[in-house]
C-alpha cells in the first residue's frame, strides 16, 4: 500500500505552495484515483511522493520510503508525462535499454509490447509516436519490471473509449492480483467508475477521500436529460409545479433547446410536458457532475442560455421539503412564467377543437452518445497481464554495463559523430600533408599546432559528454531511484565504455589517416615513428582522458555543453597554467621515479617494467598530461562530492 503523509511542496514566489499537506492512503487490491481540475497538483503530488521534486512529507511504498528501496523499479511502475527517451530510439531498443537497467531479461520487452498491443510498432522512433502509443508505451515502461505498485498520471490521455476500457481492466486485474494502483484524472464520471477509492484535490489541498459508491452518492446525481422545441416554456412549468409541490427539483435551460432537471425523474416530466401539450424531442436518464463545491439547494428555474450546471444536490419529493419565497430570483421566473402563458394562448388562439401534437410518454431509449456507465469491475478482453517474472535481487556489476553499451547503440549518434571525426581527420591530414613542414605524429594524428586539439580527441570528448547529457535531457531512469546517473556504478560503466570508445576512434583515426596519405602521397608520409610506442600512448592517453573529461563534467554539470566545454578548456586554459608554474624556477621535477621506488620497495620490475613506468611518468609529466590530470582529478572529486550530497538530502 501507499501511504502519504504531509506531503506539500516548496512554496513559490508570491504564490501559496502547488500543494500543501495533503495525506492518504491507497490500499493494495484497490485502484486509487486522484481527482481534480487542471492545475488542482495532481502531478505535484506524485512527484513529490516519488521523490522527484523537493518538499516535505513522508510517503511510505509497502512500509518503506522510495529511497530505502534497492531496486524502485522492481517495487514502482512509474508514467509521469511523456515517455523520457531519445526521440531517435525504437520502440523496442528503449525498453530492452530500460530491460538491462532494471535487471530484467530481455525477453520481458516483447512480452509487455505484446500486452500493450504496440508489437507492429516495434521498430517505430520514439519521436514518431502518437499520443494514445505513447500512453501505451509508458504503461509497458511501468509493467516491466513486474511492479507491486503502478503510479500513473492520466495514463488514459490521448486513448479511444475502447482503448480505455482496455486500459481500466488491465489496471483493475493488476489490484485484483493484490497490487496497489494510484492514477489521476480530471473527470469525475471516470473516476467513479473505474476506482475503488477517490481522493479529491481542489488548488493543492485535499477536499476529500472517499469510497467511490460514497463518491458518486454526493459528488454525481442523476438527472433527466430534454430536449424540447418549448424549452423555455417546459422549464417554467416544473419549476411553478416544483414550488407548489415543495419539491427540491433544479431546472438548468442549457444551449439550444435541451434541459437538465435534477430531482426528477423522466415519468415525472413527461407526464408534466403531456399535460400541457409540449413536444418533447428527447427524454432520457444521465448522470451529471456536481462541481467541486456542491450547494443544497430548493426548487429554482434557472432560464438561460448556457447556464453552468454545477449547483445542487438532488433530494426526493416529500411532504417535508420546504421552500422559502425570499429570494429574488423569483422575479425572472414570474417574467418566464408569463412568457411561458403567452406562448399557450398563441397556439390555442384557434379554439379548443384545436388539434395539439402530443408526444407518447414512453420515453425513448437513451442516446448513443450518453451510454449508462458499466459496472467498475467490467474488463475489457484485452486486459490480461504480462506474465509475473522472477528477479534477481542480487546486485550484478555488469547490469549498468549492458544498460550503457545498449544506451549508446541504440541510437545513431555516436556512429554520425565517429563517422563525421574520421572523415575531418582524413581531410585535414592531407591538406597538412601538401602544405608540409607538420612532424610525423601530428601529421598521422592530423593535429595542426595551431589548433587545441585533433579532431580525435573532440569527438571522444562529444560522445563523452554525451553518455551523461542525454541521461538529463531524456531521463528515462529518473523515477528508479536505484539506478540514477548519479551512482558511481553507473559512473563505472559510462567510464568503461567511453575509454573502450575514444580507443577504438583513435586507433581508426590513426589507421585512416595513414591509408589516406599512402593512396595520395606514398609510402614516405606513412611510415611509422621510430618512437612509435610512446607516441602511441600519448595518443591513446589524450582521447581517453577528453572522454572521461567530457563524461565527469556533464555528469557534474548535467548538460552536454558544459562536458564539451571542459574538454576544450584543458588545452586552452589549463595546459597554459601548468606551463606557467612548470617554468617557476622553485618547482622539481619528478625525474628518475621508477629507479627511487625500486629502491625503497626493493622489487625488481619484471618484463622491463621500469621501461614503462618512465614512459608514463613523462606522459604525465607533459603539460597537456598534467592539464588532463589535474581536471579529471578535479571533476572526479566534484563529481564524488555532488553524489554525496544527493544522498545526504
Amino acid at each position: 500500500m501507499i501511504q502519504a503523509v504531509g506531503l506539500t511542496s516548496n512554496p513559490r514566489k508570491a504564490l501559496p505552495p502547488a500543494v500543501d499537506d495533503v495525506s492518504f492512503e491507497a490500499r493494495a487490491g484497490r485502484v486509487t484515483v486522484l481527482l481534480g481540475a487542471p492545475g488542482a497538483g495532481k502531478t505535484t503530488v506524485l512527484r513529490l511522493m516519488l521523490e522527484l521534486q523537493q518538499g516535505r512529507g513522508l510517503t511510505y511504498f509497502r512500509g518503506r520510503p522510495l529511497h530505502r528501496i534497492a531496486h524502485p523499479s522492481r517495487e514502482v511502475g512509474v508514467l509521469l508525462g511523456d515517455v523520457p527517451g531519445h526521440p531517435s530510439r525504437t520502440v523496442r531498443g528503449h525498453l530492452r535499454m530500460l530491460c538491462a537497467a532494471t535487471g530484467v531479461p530481455v525477453r520481458r520487452a516483447d512480452e509487455v509490447l505484446e500486452v500493450v498491443g504496440l508489437v507492429s510498432l516495434r521498430d517505430e522512433r520514439l519521436g514518431t509516436l502518437s499520443r494514445g502509443m505513447d500512453r501505451r508505451l509508458g504503461l509497458a515502461c511501468a509493467l516491466l519490471a513486474d511492479p507491486h505498485t503502478l503510479v500513473l498520471d492520466a495514463p488514459a490521455d490521448g486513448l479511444s473509449s475502447r482503448e480505455n476500457r482496455w486500459l481500466h481492466g488491465m489496471l483493475r486485474a493488476h489490484a485484483d492480483q493484490g497490487g496497489t494502483v494510484l492514477t489521476t484524472t480530471t473527470d469525475p464520471k471516470e473516476a467513479a467508475r473505474t476506482a475503488d477509492q477517490v481522493v479529491t484535490l481542489k488548488e493543492g489541498r485535499l477536499v476529500a477521500d472517499q469510497d467511490a459508491a460514497d463518491f458518486a452518492r454526493t459528488r454525481l446525481r442523476p438527472r433527466v436529460a430534454v430536449r424540447s422545441p418549448h424549452a423555455a416554456r417546459l422549464a417554467a412549468l416544473l419549476t411553478k409545479e416544483a414550488r407548489t409541490a415543495h419539491c427540491s427539483v433544479e431546472v438548468v435551460q442549457e444551449d439550444g433547446n435541451r434541459l437538465s432537471v435534477y430531482g426528477s425523474t423522466c415519468a415525472h416530466v413527461g407526464e408534466a410536458a403531456f399535460r400541457h401539450g409540449i413536444l418533447i424531442h428527447q427524454l432520457a436518464d444521465e448522470t451529471g457532475d456536481m462541481g467541486s463545491n456542491p450547494v443544497v439547494m430548493a426548487a429554482v428555474g434557472v432560464v438561460g442560455a448556457e447556464a453552468h450546471v454545477e449547483a445542487s444536490a438532488a433530494a426526493d419529493c416529500t411532504e417535508a421539503d420546504t421552500y422559502t419565497d425570499t429570494d429574488d430570483s423569483f422575479d425572472n421566473l414570474a417574467e418566464a412564467e408569463a412568457e411561458a402563458e403567452a406562448e399557450a394562448e398563441a397556439e390555442t388562439e384557434v379554439g379548443s377543437e384545436a388539434e395539439v401534437e402530443r408526444p407518447d410518454t414512453t420515453p425513448p431509449p437513451a442516446p448513443a452518445q450518453s451510454p449508462p456507465l458499466p459496472s467498475p469491475r467490467a474488463a475489457d478482453a484485452l486486459s490480461a497481464l504480462p506474465p509475473p517474472i522472477s528477479v534477481r535481487s542480487a546486485p550484478s556489476p555488469l547490469r549498468p554495463l549492458r544498460y550503457e553499451l545498449r544506451r549508446a547503440a541504440g541510437i545513431s549518434t555516436g556512429f554520425l559523430t565517429g563517422a563525421a571525426v574520421l572523415v575531418v581527420s582524413a581531410l585535414t591530414a592531407v591538406l597538412l600533408a601538401r602544405v608540409g613542414h607538420t612532424p610525423q605524429a601530428r601529421l598521422l594524428a592530423a593535429w595542426p599546432a595551431q589548433l587545441p586539439l585533433p579532431p580525435a580527441a573532440l569527438g571522444a570528448g562529444l560522445l563523452g559528454a554525451l553518455a551523461f547529457g542525454d541521461e538529463f535531457r531524456h531521463p528515462a531512469l529518473a523515477a528508479d531511484r536505484g539506478t540514477v546517473p548519479r551512482r558511481l556504478g553507473m559512473l563505472t560503466a559510462k567510464l568503461v565504455v567511453a575509454a573502450f570508445t575514444a580507443l577504438l576512434l583513435a586507433f581508426l583515426t590513426m589507421g585512416c589517416n595513414a591509408e589516406v596519405l599512402y593512396l595520395l602521397y606514398g609510402r614516405e608520409f606513412a611510415k611509422v615513428p621510430g618512437d612509435w610506442l610512446a607516441l602511441t600512448a600519448s595518443w591513446f592517453g589524450l582521447v581517453v582522458g577528453c572522454a572521461w573529461a567530457g563524461v565527469l563534467a556533464a555528469g557534474v554539470f548535467r548538460s552536454t555543453t558544459a562536458g564539451l566545454a571542459a574538454v576544450l578548456a584543458v588545452p586552452v586554459a589549463v595546459v597554459p597554467l601548468v606551463q606557467a608554474a612548470a617554468g617557476n624556477t622553485s618547482v622539481r621535477t619528478a625525474a628518475g621515479l621508477s629507479v627511487r621506488l625500486r629502491e625503497v620497495l626493493l622489487v625488481q620490475w619484471p618484463f622491463g617494467g621500469e621501461r614503462y613506468l618512465s614512459a608514463a611518468v613523462r606522459l604525465v609529466a607533459q603539460p597537456v598530461g598534467w592539464a588532463l590530470a589535474l581536471s579529471l582529478t578535479t571533476l572526479l572529486c566534484a563529481y564524488l562530492f555532488t553524489t554525496l550530497r544527493s544522498r545526504v538530502r
